[in-house]
């Protein structure tokens, strides 16, 4: 016989420690992105000066700032939109390709997850400027590298989906005399589903903070992410609108996991287990 259970005070204070420790910062961040003077230090009083009255400085009207933030959302777009669906594919063959080809395939995607962000970004940049590669530095060049850092990541959570499916829903499709090509758009993707929007959240969330490749695979001003220009501009004398843009980032990423979950909701019904926040926040 073992002894009542107690309540893990000592572990929920850690925790607690924890969360106070990694959210003030960024609550005081978002704070003075609304203080109306020009001191990131020193309340001045409540303002949305640095998002959208200051004619000059403010995010909406100051246009590399603008042109970041417009720049960071382009690329978190175009990225989702190109690395997901290619995930899809690349796990679903995997799937069902084997031998050591594909066990080697598999290797090659998963050393995004341990291979350092720098060295691939020194590489592509290298590839880009020595090789002659079809597009030269710009947007084109920090998507084909987004997408190559964030490919294995539909892959695996897709790739993880597909093993709790199993094979006998599309088998039965074949069965009942659906092609190959329509056991998979009629039953393995709409089950799928789940897996599909997880990824997507994941990689345009991720891809909104990126520093390291698009920095690299930067032309000019005008290929400028927010993430770079709070980098560039942090050293000099900032104003608050670099509070505000940070805090703008930071709401996209919440509007956006907010429709993630909510999306992943209505394609979970009837799965009890995977419609729950605290599954889909483990899934993201």
């Amino acid at each position: 016989m073992t002894g009542p259970w107690r309540r893990p005070y000592v572990l929920a204070t850690v925790t607690v420690l924890y969360l106070v420790w990694s959210l003030l910062p960024v609550l005081l961040a978002v704070a003075f992105s609304f203080n109306s003077g020009r001191s990131r230090s020193t309340w001045q009083g409540f303002s949305l000066r640095w998002f959208v009255s200051d004619p000059t400085r403010s995010v909406w009207n100051d246009d590399s700032l603008h042109g970041a933030l417009t720049h960071t959302l382009l690329l978190g777009l175009l990225t989702m939109v190109v690395a997901v669906p290619l995930g899809v594919i690349f796990a679903l063959g995997l799937d069902r390709w084997r031998g050591r080809l594909p066990a080697g395939a598999n290797v090659l995607m998963l050393l995004s997850f341990v291979m350092p962000e720098i060295v691939l970004g020194v590489g592509l940049f290298y590839m880009v400027t020595l090789l002659q590669t079809p597009f030269d530095l710009g947007t084109t060049a920090q998507v084909v590298g987004l997408v190559t850092f964030q490919l294995s990541y539909p892959v695996v959570i897709v790739r993880a989906r597909l093993l709790t499916i199993g094979p006998q829903y599309e088998e039965a499709a074949r069965d009942l005399g659906a092609s190959a090509l329509g056991a998979i758009r009629r039953v393995t993707l709409p089950m799928l589903a789940p897996a599909i929007v997880t990824s997507a959240i994941l990689v345009f969330a991720d891809v909104l903070d990126d520093f390291v490749i698009v920095r690299y695979l930067s032309s000019d001003a005008s290929t400028e992410t927010t993430s770079m220009k709070i980098y560039n501009t942090a050293r000099g004398a900032p104003t608050p609108a670099l509070n505000a843009m940070a805090t703008l980032m930071l709401l996209s990423s919440f509007v956006v996991i907010a429709v993630g979950y909510l999306v992943m909701r209505r394609l979970s019904r009837g799965e009890p287990e995977a419609a729950g926040l605290g599954s889909f926040a483990g899934q993201v």
